[in-house]
């Protein structure tokens, strides 16, 4: 089958590799439709990430039963389905109270299990979630990313009407807007140095753009919060910056939430790092999206809200590429080279090449 495969930084290549077989009668095999760029794949490639040299990786996509194991009744093959990658033990103290998310031995399919960037993989059953007609393979992608981003948001004490700041424009970034909508904020406040970003979450619901470059962050959102700040702030830029302006954007007694991983040391200075002190406030991290029963109620409400366009992510895809672009991709989004929201790829898709720029041309 074809797959994309990792030796080492900057090293991907795509070939011919052994297609899955069932070895467990509670797995599934499904033939991937449409798999998604996700940032801890480009952090992988980067070589910032746990992985096995020549493993196939990526995690984000979605597909169709191709064959069950004996003993799974409650999937057929031919169902669409979309899949949940993450792995945890189940036996640990943290698993048995239901927070898979902290499970210490926690991986994800494409780090040491075969991932998605091929055109099958394996995974057990209770992993795979059968999708309702409105959501096509390209959407069902993107499942996971609004689940890790929903579990963000359900650790808050974010009520209607509440002001929530979104530092970061990718696709963690524009899928946040959304959920703080959802969830019920009167107002958000898009934060990112890109313009074209920015264009697409004022198109997704934000209210008001913020660009750090016309003056400092923590200034801009204070002037117009009429001096408080807001109720939540999400970190989905993953940068050693953002990670310490996040500090100084909310009201005293507020919350931050901390999406995004700095692949790098995270200097606060003293003038950030009081705020989480002198303004009392709640900082969260948030990791993967499970909860208990497993995968959780963040992936219920993701399926949900995808399938009644709650969340719309057709604005978020940039590049629709067959998997044999996948070498050259990465080259470009590890290089920096702007344009890239959300890339999608699609095995089997060799010499069909398709790419979609639909906001930042």
């Amino acid at each position: 089958m074809e797959a994309l495969n990792l030796y080492g930084a900057g090293d991907i290549r795509f070939e011919q590799s052994p297609k899955p077989t069932i070895m467990n009668d509670n797995e599934v095999i499904v033939r991937v439709e449409t798999a998604g760029i996700c940032g801890s794949d480009l952090s992988r490639y980067k070589k910032l990430g746990p992985y096995i040299s020549g493993t196939t990786f990526g995690h984000e996509c979605s597909g169709t039963i191709e064959e069950v194991g004996s003993n799974v009744s409650h999937l057929k093959e031919g169902m669409r389905v979309a899949v949940c990658p993450a792995l945890p033990c189940g036996d640990c103290t943290q698993c048995r109270q239901g927070a898979f998310s902290r499970c210490p031995s926690l991986t994800v399919i494409g780090a040491v299990q075969p991932g998605a960037f091929a055109e099958y993989v394996k995974l057990p059953a209770e992993n795979v979630l059968p999708l309702p007609n409105e959501i096509d393979a390209d959407t069902a992608a993107f499942i996971e990313p609004a689940a890790v981003v929903a579990h963000g948001f359900y650790k808050t004490a974010i009520e209607p009407g509440a002001d929530v700041a979104i530092i970061g424009c990718g696709s963690i970034g524009l899928l946040a807007i959304q959920w703080a909508k959802l969830f019920g904020a009167r107002y958000v406040y898009a934060i990112d140095i890109d313009e074209q970003k920015l264009k697409v979450a004022k198109e997704l619901g934000a209210d008001q753009r913020v660009n750090p470059l016309d003056g400092p962050v923590h200034e801009q959102i204070h002037d117009l919060t009429a001096g408080e700040g807001v109720d939540v702030a999400i970190e989905a830029a993953g940068t050693p910056i953002t990670s310490a302006q996040a500090l100084a954007l909310p009201k005293k007694g507020g919350e931050v939430v901390f999406l995004g991983i700095p692949y790098g040391d995270v200097t606060i200075e003293r003038f950030y790092f009081e705020k989480i002190v002198r303004n009392e406030l709640r900082v969260h991290g948030s990791w993967n999206g499970l909860s208990a029963p497993f995968p959780g109620k963040e992936w219920k409400t993701a399926i949900h809200s995808l399938q009644t366009g709650a969340l719309q992510v057709n604005p978020l895809i940039t590049h629709r590429l067959p998997l044999s672009d996948g070498p050259f991709v990465f080259k470009e989004m590890a290089s920096g080279s702007p344009g890239y929201i959300k890339t999608l790829l699609y095995p089997g898709k060799t010499g069909q090449k398709e790419r979609a720029i639909n906001h930042l041309k």
